[in-house]
Formats: C-alpha cells, structure tokens, sequence
C-alpha cells in the first residue's frame, strides 16, 4: 500500500547528517545499558538518528495470561494477551496505520487462532517544518553563544499529539519544542532529574531567540 511507505525528505537527511557530525556517538553513549552491550545501528549515526525517529517501531508494553515463573508449568493457557505499542513515522496517518495492522493481525492468522483487538488509541505524530533563515539563524546562533555550538533540531520517535493539534490549529505558525533534557536527566525513569546548568543555558538561548521572533513580526 503506497499510503502506509513515508519516504524520509531531503531536508531531514540533510539534518540527520548534521547531527550526526555535530554531536558524534554522544548520541548513543548517553543512555546507559548493560556493560558490554551495543546500540542499534550504532556502527552508523545517521541511520540510527533516522530509526529513531522516522522508522516504524513496535514495543510489547505488557502481557496477561502467563503464569509467574514460580507458578508456571506445561498446561494450556486459554488465552494470552499482549499490550503494543507502535512508534510511527511522524507524517503517517494514524487511522490507516491502525487499519492496516488490525488486518495483518486479524487475517489469515496461524492455525485458526482467534484475534481479538480492543483498547486502540491512534495519536498522530509531528515533524517540525523547515524554519525560516532567520529562525534557523537565531538558534544555532543561541546554541554557538551558550552551548559552544551551533542547535541542531533531534526528531524523537514518541510525539506529543499535542503539538501536532497545534500545527493545524495555526498552519502557517513555525513551531520548534524546546526541552531540558541534559546529561543524565534519564527522562521517564525512576531518578528523572534536570541538570540545571543545562536548564540554564536553555533558557537564556531562549530569552536570545525570542527578540529575533518578536523583530520579524513587526
């Protein structure tokens, strides 16, 4: 289905690239893992930069009907159940992902299996649009000025439908999402913190962009 084949832009490459270079395997190296262990596509950045947020990516978040180990033996469940979680492109439509992996699941299943799928939530993704020379200009001049280095932009697979609500509300608005994520935050974890010199630099190079957006609006 052509529909369901979202082609990486030029314009998200050319970034990919970018950050690759600017930013080298700290990429990688900030996510902790087990000692010895490797990340995906680590042997090339830019692919991994596009896998992670522009590939598709499936997550089993949860099961029902196994036994605990120390309970489980040889005997016949009558039913197992999976909670999943499918990462899509960020210009993907939701609704036909949802169609089309509700019938891969549901058609032509092994052995006569029943599938039953409940529970669906469909959020749609976001992908920044191509800024403006000026915007563009004014953030990796903010990055250079407190970061030692110019901004890039880094997509990341897992939007908040939130702002993809927001582009169509003001389509013709330029959107960029700061956040404070700095060395070691570990965001989602149980010891989630914020780094506060990186929390502020973030907000002086913010207080440094927003005259260069209040000048173009005159």
């Amino acid at each position: 289905m052509a529909e369901l084949v979202m082609p990486v832009p030029d314009w998200k490459q050319a970034e990919a690239e970018f950050m690759a270079n600017l930013a080298g395997d700290e990429i990688y190296t900030k996510y902790a893992v087990q000692d010895g262990a490797t990340y995906c596509h680590q042997e090339d950045l830019v692919k991994m930069y596009l896998a992670n947020q522009w590939g598709a990516n499936l997550s089993v978040t949860g099961a029902d009907g196994l036994p605990p180990i120390k309970m489980a033996g040889n005997a016949v469940r009558p039913s197992t159940g999976v909670r999943l979680s499918m990462r899509l492109p960020p210009t993907m439509d939701p609704q036909v992902a949802e169609a089309a992996i509700r019938a891969k699941l549901t058609t032509d299943v092994p052995y006569g299996a029943k599938v039953t799928l409940k529970g669906g939530h469909a959020g749609a993704g976001w992908c920044m649009k191509v800024l403006s020379p000026w915007l563009d200009g004014a953030l990796k001049q903010a990055g250079s000025d407190f970061y030692g280095k110019p901004a890039g932009s880094y997509g990341m697979g897992g939007s908040i439908p939130f702002l993809s609500e927001l582009e169509k509300m003001y389509p013709a608005t330029q959107i960029v999402a700061l956040g404070v994520l700095g060395p070691g935050s570990n965001a989602h974890g149980p010891n989630e913190m914020v780094d506060l010199d990186y929390l502020q630099k973030m907000t002086c190079a913010l207080a440094h962009v927003l005259p260069s957006a209040a000048g173009q609006a005159k």
